[in-house]
């Protein structure tokens, strides 16, 4: 089960997201792809609410590795969309529809993801995310790799 941190750290992304709006969100993932995400791909992997998701480009075939806030509970991850659901690391699962995430130092194939609301009915109980309007989350099972 996703510990209270984890669980307020992802509605305080959510909210931020809205509050800044798409366009600027956009200009911080760029930012981010470039300056911060280097040195977090260094630590997420081996952190309890993180991870790097590892996938390929839809286009090219590259291998790209991209830092990411989880929440786990049984068999199933939760990501939090705050840059949404155009973003190309979600797109390039989507249409992989498998990708690979390290957790804690461990390997686990992602299956089946979905992009849905953050706050769906159909995400387990203890992923759902309240209070998060129109914020949306990709969700998949997960097995060891």
């Amino acid at each position: 089960m996703p510990s209270r941190f984890a669980i307020a750290f992802a509605r305080l992304g959510g909210r931020t997201a809205t509050f800044l709006g798409p366009g600027t969100m956009r200009a911080i993932a760029r930012f981010n792809k470039y300056a911060t995400n280097p040195v977090q791909r260094l630590w997420a992997p081996r952190l309890r609410n993180y991870a790097v998701i590892e996938h390929k480009g839809r286009k090219s075939g590259r291998v790209y590795e991209t830092p990411v806030m989880v929440l786990i509970a049984d068999d199933q991850v939760l990501v939090m969309l705050n840059y949404g659901p155009d973003a190309d690391w979600v797109r390039n699962i989507q249409a992989a529809g498998t990708a690979v995430m390290v957790h804690r130092g461990k390997r686990y194939d992602l299956r089946d993801p979905r992009v849905l609301p953050a706050d769906s009915p159909d995400l387990p109980a203890a992923l759902r995310v309240s209070g998060a309007p129109d914020r949306t989350a990709l969700i998949s099972t997960f097995v060891p790799a």
